[in-house]
């Protein structure tokens, strides 16, 4: 069964879409990375000064696998947003309760 990755960090979500914006293919050479390690869907969230990554993978390894080969570009997109900080990074399983909607 497939996990949520979430990843929180301090930082400035302005600054990443346009760093996204600006450099589109940063984002894109990560996001091709992860496709080839598995990754199932990915989004990127902000709020004031938080960034939040949702990402559904298959195991918490592939995702890890993910993360240690494109951690330099990660960093930069994480060094963009002005995060100092390691990101808190959890893994969460589907519950089986029967009110799933979509």
């Amino acid at each position: 069964m497939s996990v949520l990755m979430t990843l929180r960090v301090t930082g400035d979500p302005t600054a990443v879409e346009k760093l996204g914006a600006d450099n589109g293919a940063l984002f894109q050479g990560v996001v091709a990375d992860a496709r080839s390690r598995g990754v199932i869907s990915h989004h990127f969230y902000g709020n004031g000064a938080e960034v939040f990554v949702v990402d559904e993978w298959p195991d918490e390894a592939s995702f890890q696998g993910f993360f240690e080969h494109a951690g330099p570009r990660i960093q930069q997109i994480m060094a963009a947003a002005g995060v100092t900080a390691e990101p808190s990074i959890e893994y969460w399983r589907h519950l089986e309760v029967g009110d799933d909607v979509g």
